[in-house]
């Protein structure tokens, strides 16, 4: 059996157009398709739609109502259709995703301001952690992650590299100097991260020759945003991400130090589930961070 709404499409067809001939060109179609199509609709509604003679055709006073109701149906379900479509292709619904501290708070999350002016249908949930997700276990959408990511089923897009320095205040240098050579960091006093072990004193830093250099803090913290508030003020050399120092160096309130032994810059990947279907929320964040990333993060 004949699709029904198709019958009543070539119906409305052959109406508009004026004759058989006419609607199976329109619908690329055979006019004896056109007449079976027509035929099963009468068949089924036990009356004549159509009156024809060789000259011309004219509805019928049943067939008349039922073309004007025919072209309600076929709207009403261009529109459900079409409704469909919208929600297939505009961005809308939650997407959760994660990013380590300092680049998620320094980077991501005003980036993430950006992309909900321009998704105003999409909500988001940004986690900070430093911990590695399971995207699956965790229920997220999208990840950042620094680093190798090493064998992954996981779909990855490249970002700018990572990139950690070595930074004084100007004050804190006219004090005591700029130093040349990591092994000289013994005699200067750093700001350090408590993740880097359980005491603040002669902590290590790991520089580009794999050598962990001693350094001397008065003062350590489990927040990089602090630690990077004493070294304006003074306290010591920081050593930290790019990404939460650049403003600062560019403003000339950081200085650069020791830039030739500084670690080589780390990778970073947007990392998500492989899917063949449309996604138009996580296709659409995926795409404004690799439009807009480089530039918040200053390093391209």
């Amino acid at each position: 059996m004949m699709d029904k709404l198709r019958s009543m499409a070539v119906f409305v067809s052959v109406v508009e157009c004026g004759s058989f001939s006419a609607a199976a060109n329109e619908l690329m179609i055979s006019a004896v398709m056109v007449g079976k199509h027509i035929a099963q609709l009468e068949s089924m509604l036990g009356t004549r739609l159509l009156e024809r003679t060789t000259r011309k055709q004219s509805l019928t006073s049943a067939g008349a109502g039922y073309f004007d109701n025919c072209k309600k149906v076929l709207e009403q379900v261009r529109w459900a259709e079409s409704s469909v479509e919208s929600l297939q292709t505009q961005p809308q619904g939650l997407l959760r995703v994660s990013a380590p501290i300092n680049l998620g708070a320094s980077v991501i999350s005003p980036l993430v301001a950006g992309y909900l002016a321009q998704y105003p249908q999409v909500k988001l949930e940004l986690i900070l952690s430093n911990s590695r997700i399971d995207l699956i276990e965790d229920g997220f959408d999208l990840a950042i992650r620094t680093g190798d990511l090493g064998d992954s089923d996981l779909v990855a897009r490249a970002l700018p590299n990572y990139q950690l320095r070595l930074c004084a205040s100007p004050a804190y240098l006219q004090q005591y100097g700029i130093p040349q050579h990591p092994s000289e960091l013994q005699q200067h006093y750093c700001v350090t991260h408590l993740v880097w072990g359980h005491r603040n004193e002669w902590p290590g830093l790991r520089l580009r020759d794999q050598q962990v250099w001693p350094c001397k803090s008065r003062f350590a913290c489990n927040d990089s945003r602090a630690l990077r508030q004493a070294a304006l003020n003074g306290a010591g050399i920081i050593f930290q991400p790019e990404v939460l120092l650049a403003e600062d160096i560019a403003a000339g309130r950081l200085i650069p130090i020791l830039a030739d032994f500084l670690p080589k810059a780390t990778p970073v990947n947007l990392v998500y589930l492989a899917d063949a279907r449309p996604r138009p929320k996580l296709s659409s964040l995926i795409d404004y961070l690799l439009a807009e990333y480089p530039a918040a993060a200053r390093v391209c």
